[in-house]
């Protein structure tokens, strides 16, 4: 699987993201835990986000966050899907688990 970075630009309105924002961390939330939003978080005070994703295509990335909460409430101004090639720290974002050393 390849690493997309994706943004999210949020259309100003605080209080609706207020209100959905408890649907929308859960949704992420299972993302994570399924092991393809590697990570994430708020940007410019919450104006915007980063998330990092493993998957097959942009567009594979693109379908699953169709469903995020934001985005069917109209909270989301913006969004881009790019693909992702970290050149440092690429092994701290591998889904994979680490395997231990044979000793």
């Amino acid at each position: 699987m390849a690493l997309f970075a994706v943004t999210y630009e949020y259309t100003d309105a605080p209080r609706q993201r207020d209100a959905h924002r408890p649907e929308h961390v859960a949704f992420l939330s299972g993302l994570h835990e399924s092991g393809r939003l590697l990570v994430s978080g708020p940007a410019d005070g919450g104006a915007r986000a980063l998330l990092v994703f493993s998957g097959e295509s942009a567009d594979d990335v693109a379908a699953l966050l169709d469903d995020d909460p934001f985005r069917r409430e109209g909270l989301i101004a913006r969004r881009t899907v790019s693909a992702w090639s970290p050149f440092f720290g690429k092994e701290r974002l591998d889904p994979a688990p680490a395997q231990e050393p044979v000793r």
